[in-house]
Protein backbone atom coordinates (compact mmCIF):
# COMPACT_ATOMS: atom_id res chain seq x y z
CA UNK A 1 0.00 0.00 0.00
CA UNK A 2 2.59 2.36 1.16
CA UNK A 3 5.00 1.73 -2.62
CA UNK A 4 1.77 2.36 -4.25
CA UNK A 5 1.43 5.83 -2.62
CA UNK A 6 5.11 6.71 -3.49
CA UNK A 7 4.83 5.60 -6.84
CA UNK A 8 1.32 7.95 -6.90
CA UNK A 9 3.43 10.53 -5.95
CA UNK A 10 6.33 10.37 -7.35
CA UNK A 11 3.93 10.45 -11.12
CA UNK A 12 2.27 13.17 -9.82
CA UNK A 13 5.53 15.00 -9.26
CA UNK A 14 7.10 14.13 -12.53
CA UNK A 15 4.10 15.98 -13.95
CA UNK A 16 4.37 18.87 -11.49
CA UNK A 17 8.17 19.01 -12.81
CA UNK A 18 7.23 18.21 -16.48
CA UNK A 19 5.17 22.03 -16.55
CA UNK A 20 8.15 23.76 -14.58
CA UNK A 21 10.29 22.19 -17.49
CA UNK A 22 7.89 23.52 -20.03
CA UNK A 23 7.80 27.04 -18.28
CA UNK A 24 11.55 27.65 -17.93
CA UNK A 25 12.03 26.50 -21.98
CA UNK A 26 9.24 29.36 -22.48
CA UNK A 27 10.20 32.66 -20.20
CA UNK A 28 13.06 31.49 -17.45
CA UNK A 29 12.42 32.66 -14.20
CA UNK A 30 14.57 34.60 -11.83
CA UNK A 31 14.01 32.14 -8.90
CA UNK A 32 11.27 29.41 -7.79
CA UNK A 33 8.10 30.75 -7.59
CA UNK A 34 6.39 32.01 -4.53
CA UNK A 35 4.18 30.40 -2.01
CA UNK A 36 0.97 32.18 -1.17
CA UNK A 37 -0.06 30.26 2.02
CA UNK A 38 -3.42 31.83 2.09
CA UNK A 39 -3.87 30.20 -1.83
CA UNK A 40 -2.44 26.92 -0.48
CA UNK A 41 -5.95 26.88 2.55
CA UNK A 42 -8.16 27.80 -0.03
CA UNK A 43 -6.99 24.97 -3.21
CA UNK A 44 -7.05 22.48 0.10
CA UNK A 45 -10.78 22.48 0.38
CA UNK A 46 -12.63 20.72 2.67
CA UNK A 47 -10.52 18.05 3.48
CA UNK A 48 -8.20 20.74 3.88
CA UNK A 49 -9.73 22.55 6.40
CA UNK A 50 -10.52 18.68 8.28
CA UNK A 51 -6.23 18.16 8.05
CA UNK A 52 -6.17 21.80 9.50
CA UNK A 53 -8.54 20.79 12.60
CA UNK A 54 -6.69 17.57 12.89
CA UNK A 55 -3.16 19.65 13.07
CA UNK A 56 -4.98 21.87 15.86
CA UNK A 57 -5.77 18.41 18.03
CA UNK A 58 -2.35 17.24 17.60
CA UNK A 59 -0.90 20.26 18.93
CA UNK A 60 -3.38 20.36 22.05
CA UNK A 61 -2.61 17.15 22.84
CA UNK A 62 1.18 17.08 22.66
CA UNK A 63 1.13 19.65 25.35
CA UNK A 64 -1.66 18.02 27.04
CA UNK A 65 1.01 14.67 27.37
CA UNK A 66 3.54 17.14 28.05
CA UNK A 67 2.56 18.52 31.18
CA UNK A 68 0.77 15.05 32.24
CA UNK A 69 3.28 12.63 31.31
CA UNK A 70 5.67 14.33 33.92
CA UNK A 71 7.88 12.62 36.72
CA UNK A 72 6.34 15.23 39.43
CA UNK A 73 2.93 14.17 37.45
CA UNK A 74 2.68 10.65 38.22
CA UNK A 75 5.33 10.30 40.95
CA UNK A 76 4.97 13.48 43.58
CA UNK A 77 7.79 14.21 45.42
CA UNK A 78 7.65 13.09 48.79
CA UNK A 79 4.69 10.35 48.89
CA UNK A 80 6.98 7.28 48.52
CA UNK A 81 8.44 8.71 51.81
CA UNK A 82 5.59 9.28 53.59
CA UNK A 83 3.81 6.32 52.70
CA UNK A 84 6.96 4.13 53.83
CA UNK A 85 7.03 5.89 57.36
CA UNK A 86 3.24 5.49 57.56
CA UNK A 87 3.66 1.45 56.87
CA UNK A 88 6.74 1.39 59.12
CA UNK A 89 4.49 2.82 62.26
CA UNK A 90 1.45 0.91 61.33
CA UNK A 91 -0.82 3.09 60.16
CA UNK A 92 -1.95 2.18 57.47
CA UNK A 93 -5.08 4.32 57.26
CA UNK A 94 -3.28 7.47 57.28
CA UNK A 95 -0.99 5.71 54.50
CA UNK A 96 -4.44 5.35 52.04
CA UNK A 97 -4.95 9.00 53.01
CA UNK A 98 -1.71 10.45 51.87
CA UNK A 99 -2.75 8.57 48.60
CA UNK A 100 -6.01 10.00 48.54
CA UNK A 101 -4.99 12.91 49.10
CA UNK A 102 -1.95 12.85 46.01
CA UNK A 103 -3.98 11.34 43.33
CA UNK A 104 -1.38 10.62 41.00
CA UNK A 105 -0.22 7.09 39.32
CA UNK A 106 2.09 6.17 42.47
CA UNK A 107 -0.84 7.10 44.41
CA UNK A 108 -3.24 4.48 43.23
CA UNK A 109 -0.71 1.81 42.99
CA UNK A 110 0.28 2.35 46.84
CA UNK A 111 -3.32 2.60 47.78
CA UNK A 112 -3.69 -0.87 46.13
CA UNK A 113 -0.88 -2.52 47.87
CA UNK A 114 -2.43 -0.38 51.29
CA UNK A 115 -5.43 -2.22 50.54
CA UNK A 116 -4.27 -5.96 51.08
CA UNK A 117 -1.79 -5.23 53.80
CA UNK A 118 -3.87 -7.29 56.03
CA UNK A 119 -3.56 -10.25 53.88
CA UNK A 120 -0.18 -10.85 53.16
CA UNK A 121 2.90 -9.64 51.48
CA UNK A 122 1.32 -11.82 48.34
CA UNK A 123 -1.60 -10.32 47.90
CA UNK A 124 -0.10 -6.80 48.26
CA UNK A 125 2.48 -7.47 45.10
CA UNK A 126 -0.39 -9.14 42.96
CA UNK A 127 -2.76 -5.92 43.74
CA UNK A 128 0.00 -3.70 42.97
CA UNK A 129 0.81 -5.34 39.55
CA UNK A 130 -2.92 -5.38 38.62
CA UNK A 131 -3.39 -1.53 39.66
CA UNK A 132 0.13 -0.41 37.72
CA UNK A 133 -1.23 -2.68 34.11
CA UNK A 134 -4.44 -0.54 34.55
CA UNK A 135 -2.96 2.78 34.73
CA UNK A 136 -0.32 1.94 32.33
CA UNK A 137 -3.06 0.64 29.97
CA UNK A 138 -4.91 4.00 30.43
CA UNK A 139 -2.27 6.44 29.69
CA UNK A 140 -1.29 4.16 26.42
CA UNK A 141 -4.94 4.58 25.43
CA UNK A 142 -4.26 8.48 25.70
CA UNK A 143 -0.82 8.67 23.07
CA UNK A 144 -2.71 6.20 20.81
CA UNK A 145 -4.77 9.39 19.63
CA UNK A 146 -1.53 10.88 18.55
CA UNK A 147 -1.32 7.52 16.25
CA UNK A 148 -4.40 8.02 15.27
CA UNK A 149 -4.06 11.73 13.63
CA UNK A 150 -0.68 10.46 12.18
CA UNK A 151 -2.26 7.72 10.44
CA UNK A 152 -5.72 9.53 9.82
CA UNK A 153 -3.96 13.04 8.37
CA UNK A 154 -1.90 11.50 5.18
CA UNK A 155 -5.64 9.16 4.22
CA UNK A 156 -7.34 12.68 4.20
CA UNK A 157 -4.44 14.20 2.07
CA UNK A 158 -4.32 11.24 -0.16
CA UNK A 159 -8.36 11.19 -0.34
CA UNK A 160 -8.16 14.93 -1.25
CA UNK A 161 -5.33 14.33 -4.07
CA UNK A 162 -7.01 11.56 -5.88
CA UNK A 163 -10.26 14.12 -5.52
CA UNK A 164 -8.68 16.72 -7.21
CA UNK A 165 -6.75 14.64 -9.64
CA UNK A 166 -10.11 13.14 -10.87
CA UNK A 167 -11.54 16.54 -11.39
CA UNK A 168 -8.54 18.12 -12.94
CA UNK A 169 -8.42 15.18 -15.69
CA UNK A 170 -11.96 15.99 -16.12
CA UNK A 171 -11.78 19.38 -17.12
CA UNK A 172 -9.21 18.39 -19.15
CA UNK A 173 -10.96 16.26 -21.28
CA UNK A 174 -13.76 19.02 -22.07
CA UNK A 175 -11.47 20.67 -23.91
CA UNK A 176 -11.21 20.73 -27.29
CA UNK A 177 -7.18 21.05 -27.98
CA UNK A 178 -5.75 20.39 -24.64
CA UNK A 179 -2.15 20.66 -23.55
CA UNK A 180 -0.44 19.26 -21.02
CA UNK A 181 0.47 22.26 -19.68
CA UNK A 182 -2.71 23.42 -18.99
CA UNK A 183 -3.59 19.82 -16.80
CA UNK A 184 -0.80 21.33 -14.01
CA UNK A 185 -2.98 23.74 -12.15
CA UNK A 186 -5.26 20.84 -11.14
CA UNK A 187 -2.27 18.71 -10.56
CA UNK A 188 -1.34 21.36 -8.24
CA UNK A 189 -4.37 22.14 -6.43
CA UNK A 190 -4.57 17.88 -5.93
CA UNK A 191 -1.61 17.86 -4.32
CA UNK A 192 -1.96 20.61 -1.69
CA UNK A 193 -3.96 18.25 0.21
CA UNK A 194 -1.17 15.32 0.56
CA UNK A 195 1.30 17.85 1.51
CA UNK A 196 -0.92 18.97 4.45
CA UNK A 197 -1.60 15.46 5.48
CA UNK A 198 1.84 14.78 5.66
CA UNK A 199 3.01 17.80 7.43
CA UNK A 200 0.68 16.83 10.13
CA UNK A 201 1.38 13.10 10.08
CA UNK A 202 5.24 13.38 10.37
CA UNK A 203 5.22 15.29 13.84
CA UNK A 204 2.31 13.60 14.94
CA UNK A 205 3.97 9.82 14.53
CA UNK A 206 7.50 11.34 15.39
CA UNK A 207 5.15 12.37 18.83
CA UNK A 208 3.30 9.19 19.69
CA UNK A 209 6.73 7.23 19.44
CA UNK A 210 8.73 9.72 21.97
CA UNK A 211 5.31 9.79 24.40
CA UNK A 212 4.80 5.97 23.54
CA UNK A 213 8.81 5.05 25.42
CA UNK A 214 8.04 8.32 28.02
CA UNK A 215 5.11 6.29 29.48
CA UNK A 216 6.99 2.96 29.83
CA UNK A 217 9.81 4.09 30.99
CA UNK A 218 7.72 6.23 33.60
CA UNK A 219 5.30 3.35 34.56
CA UNK A 220 8.55 0.66 34.93
CA UNK A 221 9.83 3.68 37.59
CA UNK A 222 6.58 3.83 39.42
CA UNK A 223 5.84 0.11 39.94
CA UNK A 224 9.99 0.13 41.17
CA UNK A 225 9.46 2.52 43.63
CA UNK A 226 6.18 1.57 44.53
CA UNK A 227 8.52 -2.27 45.47
CA UNK A 228 11.05 -0.31 47.10
CA UNK A 229 8.27 1.39 49.73
CA UNK A 230 7.16 -2.04 50.56
CA UNK A 231 10.76 -3.72 50.81
CA UNK A 232 11.07 -3.53 54.27
CA UNK A 233 7.42 -4.71 55.02
CA UNK A 234 8.04 -7.46 52.63
CA UNK A 235 11.46 -8.50 54.86
CA UNK A 236 9.02 -8.39 58.37
CA UNK A 237 6.31 -10.34 56.99
CA UNK A 238 8.86 -12.99 56.02
CA UNK A 239 10.54 -12.78 59.56
CA UNK A 240 7.34 -12.76 61.28
CA UNK A 241 6.37 -15.79 59.35
CA UNK A 242 9.25 -17.63 60.21
CA UNK A 243 9.04 -16.73 63.85
CA UNK A 244 5.17 -18.39 63.29
CA UNK A 245 6.47 -21.39 61.52
CA UNK A 246 9.15 -22.30 64.38
CA UNK A 247 6.62 -21.51 67.05
CA UNK A 248 4.30 -24.17 65.70
CA UNK A 249 7.33 -26.54 65.32
CA UNK A 250 8.41 -26.23 68.79
CA UNK A 251 4.25 -26.35 69.96
CA UNK A 252 3.82 -29.65 68.00
CA UNK A 253 7.19 -31.30 69.89
CA UNK A 254 6.07 -33.61 72.90
CA UNK A 255 7.38 -32.84 76.36
CA UNK A 256 10.75 -34.30 77.28
CA UNK A 257 10.89 -36.82 80.29
CA UNK A 258 13.51 -36.38 82.65
CA UNK A 259 16.23 -38.95 82.62
CA UNK A 260 15.24 -41.06 86.36
CA UNK A 261 11.66 -40.43 85.95
CA UNK A 262 10.57 -44.33 85.10
CA UNK A 263 12.77 -45.64 88.13
CA UNK A 264 12.54 -45.77 91.55
CA UNK A 265 14.69 -43.99 93.88
CA UNK A 266 16.83 -46.20 96.28
CA UNK A 267 15.41 -47.58 99.50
Amino acid sequence: MRFRLVVLFLMLMSLVGSRWAYGQDAAPAAGPPAIDVRQLFEDGGTIGYIIVALSLAMVALIFEHLFSLRRGALMPGGLAEEVYRQIMQGQVKTAEEACRARPSFLAYVLGAGLREVNIGYTSVEKAMEDAAAQQAARLQRKVEYLSVVGSLAPMLGLMGTVWGMIIAFMEFERKANPQVSELAPGVYKALVTTLFGLTVAIPALAAYAYFRNRVDELVAQTSLMAEHVFADYKRSEATRRKMQRAERKTARKPPVAPPNSGREGPR
